[in-house]
């Protein structure tokens, strides 16, 4: 039975040196022999459907077919439907949240040390808000990313590898994975 899985790719398409055309990683995707890969804005959304037992290691094979066919080291974070949508349900700032591209969701590798989790969740961020649950990091950046004190705490005490994407982006992911 195939299930749907997103990829995350971290840090492509910023700059010259990390470019990934995503009609490249769809075609990518295919030659790994997952189903159906589609891609969502410019900037490393894909989802694909691929059998239970090969959605485990995935995140690993494109990570590694990445830097061979399209020479781009980049780290990939995977999570499936069903856990995409458990993202979604859990939503702690649906009524903080006003403006969705202010609102972010950090999609970690694995998840954060228990002792940084409550650093985090003590620290005074003023308007903004944190919330770890799981291998998500939920952050409300009230005056917006670019100023957000917490966008830059987050990513220095975290200690595991974590790619962001607003609420947008979430949600279409969700839809495009037929969860949303």
């Amino acid at each position: 039975m195939a299930e749907q899985v997103i990829a995350l790719l971290r840090g492509i398409n910023v700059g010259r040196a990390k470019r990934v055309a995503m009609a490249d990683l769809r075609a990518l995707l295919t030659d790994l022999g997952y189903d159906q890969p589609r891609t969502l804005l410019n900037s490393g959304n894909a989802v694909f459907g691929c059998r239970a037992r090969q959605s485990g290691p995935a995140a690993e094979r494109i990570e590694a077919a990445i830097a061979d066919r399209l020479g781009v080291r980049c780290t990939v974070i995977t999570r499936t439907a069903s856990e995409l949508a458990a993202v979604v349900a859990a939503d702690p700032f649906a009524v903080v949240a006003s403006d969705p591209a202010r609102y972010l969701v950090g999609f970690a590798a694995a998840p954060p040390v228990p002792e940084v989790v409550r650093q985090l969740h003590a620290r005074d961020f003023g308007a903004e808000r944190v919330r770890i649950v799981g291998r998500e990091a939920y952050l409300w950046c009230a005056a917006g990313i670019a100023e957000s004190e917490l966008t830059k705490a987050l990513g220095s005490v975290i200690g595991v590898e974590l790619t962001t994407r607003n609420w947008n982006t979430v949600l279409k992911l969700a839809a495009l994975a037929g969860v949303g």
